[in-house]
């Protein structure tokens, strides 16, 4: 798409020039310019496996964490369960007209009407959620410029506690699989850190953080900006999306110590500005969203090594001037994949095929709200959340499991700067 502002997709400027202290750019409301117009050759695989592309700041060795739990999922986050169902939304506390921490909803799971219930407060900003395996702790990004991850016992909604995350900007935040450790990604500072999480779901000091470097940040940047971090299905390795510098990093994540150890690069294409990684259930293959190119990717994935391989950019249905795509999800049974259109305020559908090497557009279907910025599958794939940031509200989609179709269910829910939903 060329070079252009981010600040359009980012969201409001704050008054003054929108640079934050120290140099810095808030990711939230005015991130420079989107340098470096996307080239024509097709995109690199993997990276070098030799010195280590990051700086390290350590704090320690780790707690022995929360053990990884054998018990079944707790009634809130299983499936086929019937009646209504828990869903929480990530707002922008500090935005005009924002949240007051993160709201407490339900949805019911025939229908998709969706219920408040009130709000969690002491929580700042936080514009990303994840859940624990278990579904008794809840964990938020707080996208601040002191960087924080805080834990909320979902019992009681009472906040376990924060911690900080050593970097800027905390955009994205997941927990490994076995339940020991929380992944959080900073926009802001260009790192990933790693929690500990105890038998309380509390979190404890971070046991290492890792600053993208190498490569060095794209014309326009001022630095790296982490936007994800997440676990491959292999739960071995655990991979950052870095969108300043179209890099996703593979990581070795030691479950004893929780500490990193870069294995492996896979580069985009200079300024495709890569935001978020979604694997396929089959765990061979993943899809990478775009943002500054307006494009996806079919990524191979190799489980042994935990290389990734980043496949030729395909088109995501827009129609508009200027669209940034934001995030993908994939059915539980990995026939279908969806995208958040921000800019064509759309979801793109796509047919998955040939195990998951290939997608293939099915068309795309109005948000029916203003910048989707981040969608997600309620458990059993059903119902399709989209957080819509400037109309401040959720669209809940019918999903059709036969060919992928998306039936808005009601009217939209009214959530102010609604950025992030995590239906349980």
């Amino acid at each position: 798409m060329g070079s252009g502002t981010e600040a359009a997709h980012r969201g409001s400027p704050r008054p003054g020039p929108g640079r934050e202290p120290g140099g810095g750019w808030s990711r939230r409301r005015f991130v420079g310019v989107l340098g470096g117009a996307a080239v024509a050759s097709a995109l690199t695989g993997c990276g070098d496996e030799g010195e280590p592309a990051a700086a390290r700041d350590s704090s320690g060795a780790a707690s022995p964490g929360r053990p990884a739990s054998s018990a079944a999922p707790a009634p809130e986050a299983s499936r086929g369960a019937t009646g209504p169902r828990p869903l929480y939304l990530g707002t922008y506390t500090s935005a005009e007209g924002g949240g007051k921490g993160i709201e407490v909803a339900s949805y019911d799971p025939v229908s998709g009407r969706v219920t408040g219930r009130g709000t969690i407060t002491g929580v700042p900003d936080p514009s990303y959620l994840a859940v624990h395996p278990d579904g008794t702790t809840l964990y938020a990004a707080d996208e601040r410029e002191r960087g924080a991850v805080t834990a909320v016992r979902l019992s009681d909604e009472k906040v376990l506690g924060s911690r900080t995350t050593g970097g800027t900007h905390t955009c994205h935040v997941s927990v490994h699989p076995g339940g020991r450790w929380l992944l959080s990604a900073d926009y802001g500072s260009g790192s990933v850190t790693v929690h500990p999480i105890e038998a309380s779901g509390a979190l404890g000091e971070r046991t290492d953080r890792v600053t993208h470097r190498r490569p060095a940040p794209r014309s326009g940047q001022q630095g790296p900006h982490a936007h994800q971090f997440i676990t491959a299905p292999d739960g071995g390795h655990v991979l950052a999306v870095d969108f300043g510098t179209d890099t996703v990093y593979s990581y070795r994540l030691d479950e004893r110590a929780g500490t990193l150890t870069e294995v492996a690069q896979a580069h985009t294409r200079a300024g495709a500005g890569p935001r978020h990684l979604t694997f396929h259930p089959g765990g061979r293959y993943a899809y990478l969203a775009d943002e500054a190119d307006d494009t996806v990717s079919v990524c191979a994935y190799e489980p042994s090594s935990g290389r990734l391989t980043i496949g030729r950019p395909q088109s995501t249905g827009s129609r508009a001037a200027t669209n940034y795509p934001a995030q993908l999800a994939v059915t539980p049974d990995g026939a279908h994949a969806f995208l958040a259109n921000r800019g064509d305020n759309t979801l793109a559908r796509y047919a998955v095929e040939a195990d998951g090497a290939r997608l293939r557009l099915l068309g795309t279907v109005p948000v029916e709200g203003d910048f989707p910025r981040q969608i997600a599958l309620s458990p059993d794939g059903g119902l399709l959340f989209a957080a819509n940031q400037r109309s401040g509200t959720v669209s809940v989609f019918r999903v059709d499991g036969a060919d992928g179709g998306l039936r808005l269910a009601g009217e939209p829910f009214a959530s102010p700067v609604a950025v992030c939903a995590l239906p349980l």
